[in-house]
């Protein structure tokens, strides 16, 4: 379904004041400048409506986390609720997860969490896919040796094929479930979406990619 406009976006984000950066391709490689501190850098690529990037903020203070959305209705919600939250680590980036390389300096970002994004099930589609080589590549370019990223989804077909192309590129898993929720696994915060399929009795799949 899609999400109906929201008045005033453009205007509401900008009421965010300096959560919502706005060039930031002029700041690969300078993140903890953008921050004034040292901590490290995490990213959420399609942070809906801002429920997961609340959370784990606040339960890390001593991380950085840069969540980026290419929907200016979406992004404007979440940017609302950090900036009520009074979060001081969190900042907001419109633009396309194809653009990571040119966002970010090269190892610069500790950890990616990538959480039920659009499986896009066409064959024709499939380089849209955030879990496709293409993006694999970005996230190796911008990730620290030994950095990982976070996956979540509730699309069976998604994750096996996000499976088989983590590998391919050479990535280590770790922590793979097909069922997140009774898998033992600690830690989990979940998004609005993986509250909705779970409560619907879908299970979630996750799973953990190192650079090996």
């Amino acid at each position: 379904m899609r999400m109906r406009k929201k008045k005033n976006a453009p205007e509401r984000l900008e009421l965010c004041g300096s959560l919502w950066v706005k060039e930031p391709c002029a700041n690969a490689g300078r993140w903890r400048e953008v921050f004034g501190n040292e901590a490290p850098l995490h990213i959420e690529i399609g942070c809906g409506k801002g429920g997961f990037i609340t959370e784990i903020a606040q339960t890390n203070p001593h991380i950085n986390y840069v969540a980026v959305e290419k929907l200016i209705n979406v992004i404007v919600l979440a940017a609302e609720r950090v900036k009520n939250a009074g979060l001081s680590n969190v900042r907001f980036v419109l633009g396309d997860a194809a653009l990571l390389s040119n966002m970010f300096g090269m190892g610069e970002v500790q950890r990616i969490y990538l959480n039920f994004c659009d499986p896009w099930p066409k064959r024709r589609h499939e380089k849209r896919r955030l879990t496709h080589k293409a993006f694999l590549d970005i996230y190796k370019y911008v990730l620290a040796p030994e950095s990982s990223v976070f996956f979540k989804t509730d699309n069976r077909a998604l994750f096996d094929y996000s499976v088989q192309s983590f590998e391919q590129c050479g990535f280590l898993l770790k922590n793979l479930t097909l069922d997140l929720h009774n898998s033992g696994i600690e830690g989990n915060i979940m998004t609005e979406y993986e509250k909705l399929f779970s409560d619907m009795g879908f299970p979630i799949y996750a799973l953990e990619a190192v650079i090996s």
